[in-house]
């Protein structure tokens, strides 16, 4: 009987969640291009259609999923809430649903382990692989563990992390300290090869470019941010181009918007986005960032080494946790959401780096020494032998 050489990666639908789970794939094909590499996404999925259509991976599934909605700063008041906790009774239902779903579908597939980078369906896949007597490893990117990595935790075999393992719950036995998974494309950028990408996208002419993300999802709050305070940079610099990736279901109404507030001329120099599959061109053009406080782009600007402002969601805990630990390594300009709201006070950031420099390498100097640019290998590694093992 031929020897069963699956491995099963899932992970949340978010861009964040998703680009760590596709570097890994690429280094499992190249470590061992026969073996089989699935991937378990969420049912109705924005961005399923990505690892869909990614070369290495060999089959996609999608099995239902639950999201359990708590925001930072709201406390005691969304029990309250009846429309918030209908939704969580109902995805409550939804995860039985998946882990049933999971359980058979790995029975089906028989992978030998299943590597989790955390999001609503990890729980599901990681519970039916626990049922189905498949062993898992967690990952956590962010330097707290997500809700879904906690409620898996007690069963993995194997939580790998982003930062020293010491900041985390987990056993130190149990415990492996990896990096965060970026594509190879991502690299040290140098002035040459920042006019090579800017060529390649269409905004060779411009001398300066900002480059705006809220992930794979895109940031409602954020585009409108910087959608804001747009028209004062855009006079104040004639040769700035501003790219923002607004994520799939904000691409339509944000590209109204910036047709309010500009006029034609300045309106050209605003590239809109809904998903890109070539980040790293868009990224390593910018000579800043503005980012919510998700790990995954970090890591990826930081082995670019990009001065970045970040403006974390108010309603997640664990993107201003992010942002004010990497701030205090002065790796970046941490900018809350009540402030950045505030009139010119975004518009102040970015023209501060774009007239110092010297302020732009320092941050990007500081970010950058945090890189691991070989992630994703480890990572493909300590699964290949884990599975040898299982």
């Amino acid at each position: 009987m031929t020897e069963n050489k699956t491995i099963v990666l899932t992970g949340g639908g978010t861009g964040g969640h998703i680009t760590p789970v596709l570097a890994v794939a690429t280094e499992l094909k190249k470590l061992q291009p026969a073996i089989k590499v699935v991937y378990i996404g969420q049912k109705g999925g924005v961005l399923l259609d990505v690892p869909a259509k990614h070369p290495a991976i060999d089959e996609v599934y999608a099995v239902r999923a639950g999201k359990f909605r708590r925001y930072h700063g709201v406390g005691w008041r969304q029990i309250l809430d009846l429309e918030t906790q209908w939704l969580n009774i109902r995805d409550a239902f939804w995860v039985l649903v998946g882990i049933w779903q999971s359980f058979w579908l790995l029975r089906r597939l028989k992978p030998r382990i299943v590597f989790t980078r955390g999001g609503y369906v990890s729980v599901p896949v990681a519970l039916g692989g626990r049922l189905s007597g498949v062993p898992y490893i967690t990952h956590d990117s962010d330097s707290t563990p997500s809700l879904a990595n906690r409620l898996i935790a007690r069963w993995a075999t194997v939580h790998a992390v982003a930062l020293p393992k010491e900041l985390y719950p987990y056993p130190l036995s149990k415990t492996v300290m990896v990096g965060i998974p970026v594509s190879r494309e991502h690299v040290p950028v140098n002035t040459k090869l920042q006019q090579q990408y800017r060529n390649e996208i269409g905004l060779g002419s411009y001398k300066k470019v900002l480059f705006v993300t809220g992930g794979g999802n895109g940031a409602d709050q954020l585009n409108q941010i910087v959608a804001k305070s747009s028209p004062t940079l855009l006079e104040q610099y004639t040769d700035l181009a501003i790219v923002v990736l607004s994520g799939r279901l904000h691409e339509e109404r944000l590209n109204s918007l910036y047709d309010e507030l500009l006029d034609k001329e300045d309106r050209k120099r605003v590239i809109i986005k809904g998903f890109v599959t070539d980040l790293y061109r868009y990224s390593s053009a910018a000579d800043v960032i503005v980012a919510r406080g998700g790990a995954t782009g970090l890591a990826e600007f930081a082995i670019e080494r990009k001065a970045c402002i970040v403006i974390p969601s108010k309603q997640l805990s664990w993107q201003i946790h992010h942002a004010r630990t990497l701030a205090a390594r002065h790796a970046i300009i941490d900018l809350p959401e009540n402030e950045a709201v505030q009139p010119g006070r975004l518009a102040d950031e970015v023209a501060d780096l774009f007239e110092h420099p010297e302020r732009r390498k320092q941050l990007a100097d500081a970010l950058g020494d945090l890189a691991r640019p070989d992630a994703a290998k480890t990572l493909a590694m300590l699964l290949l032998d884990k599975m040898q093992n299982a």
